[in-house]
């Protein structure tokens, strides 16, 4: 599914395990490379130099940034949260190329936007900081690693580690249609790319992830098989339907609606549908609340606890704030028809009305 390895994969309990995952082996391989090196580690100490450095977005998940936060609140790390365009919503290359200091030991970028479905240019970072580490590694410097989590991606676009260029990919298996696991890809793990585990037990995932998962892993892999072999015609079905919904949504809403994950000329995902209709009583849950039929989200499904806030990934993309307030996220799936589509059109409709009435 994702063109690499076999043995490159470690089972995980899910997406954010396998982030939670990546970032804590980056800091311990950090400092035993410092120590390696014979420099004298402080935690504490404010020099840059004692601590690892990270690069990311500010439009990253949830198990990406809180982890970063943390360890940045503990002073463990520093770590650059690079805002996106407002013009294409993408981390740009030149910015995340531009935050990188003589201790960044990791750069980490999505692979495709949760509310938004906004590809990253992960190839292109990726290929550039590859010619970075070539010049670092004469200075002496330590070996920067590349990290995507491609959750929101995979089963909805062909996914391949090599065109990628990537040190880790995350894999999320309901995201594709499988069981509630993840699974991390690890270049050369354990030799050609550090990995070290969270957990210890009884050495399941050669020691990198124990803990049985084996009950899940047949139904994961028969998921991946199906994307293996159908992810063009998948890809194809849900960008037929997502642009039919988008149609018919400003067919019947007009010059209020606002499309919040369409920007020009930048590629997204095939099932993702983010929209705003403009009106004062229109908030995304108040909207919801009143649909009879549709199920749906105001921006990632796990922030639910937040409903009456204005997605801070709306607003890291240039979306004003009024507008923000009243976005809802659409998804479209395999099975998704236009009579699907047609069906919850007429819903908002009606839940529109009766918020204005």
């Amino acid at each position: 599914m994702i063109g690499g390895k076999p043995q490159d994969i470690v089972f995980t309990s899910g997406g954010t395990e396998s982030n939670n995952l990546v970032i804590h082996s980056m800091v311990r391989y950090f400092h035993e490379q410092q120590t390696l090196k014979g420099h004298e580690i402080d935690q504490h100490s404010s020099e840059e130099g004692a601590r690892p450095h990270f690069v990311t977005c500010t439009v990253e998940h949830d198990s990406i940034r809180l982890p970063l936060e943390h360890l940045l609140e503990e002073q463990m790390a520093e770590v650059t949260f690079v805002p996106v365009s407002k013009v294409n919503g993408q981390a740009e290359v030149e910015d995340v190329l531009a935050a990188v200091r003589p201790t960044t030991c990791l750069v980490t970028i999505m692979l495709a936007n949760n509310e938004t479905g906004v590809i990253m240019p992960v190839p292109e970072i990726s290929r550039r900081i590859k010619a970075l580490n070539q010049r670092r590694a004469a200075s002496s410097l330590p070996q920067i690693l590349v990290h995507t989590d491609a959750a929101q991606a995979l089963g909805k676009r062909r996914v391949d580690v090599e065109d990628l260029g990537v040190d880790f990919l995350t894999i999320v298996g309901h995201k594709f249609y499988g069981p509630r696991i993840g699974a991390l890809y690890v270049r050369g793990v354990g030799k050609l790319t550090p990995l070290y585990p969270m957990l210890f037990g009884g050495g399941q995932e050669r020691n990198f992830r124990p803990g049985d998962l084996g009950a899940c892993r047949g139904p994961f892999l028969g998921a991946a098989e199906l994307v293996s072999e159908n992810c063009e015609a998948y890809e194809a079905h849900m960008r037929d339907i997502r642009d039919y919904l988008e149609e018919r949504l400003e067919a019947e809403f007009g010059k209020r609606l606002h499309l919040n994950s369409r920007f020009p000329g930048v590629e997204r995902l095939p099932n993702t549908c983010n929209f705003s209709i403009r009106g004062s009583k229109l908030q995304g849950y108040m909207v919801l609340a009143q649909c009879q039929t549709l199920l749906a989200s105001v921006g990632a499904s796990c922030h639910s606890d937040h409903e009456d806030r204005p997605s801070p990934v709306l607003l890291s993309c240039g979306i004003p704030v009024d507008v923000a307030r009243n976005a809802l996220r659409l998804s479209v799936g395999r099975s998704t028809t236009r009579a699907d589509v047609d069906l919850i059109v007429q819903d908002l409709k009606q839940a529109v009305a009766q918020l204005e009435g």
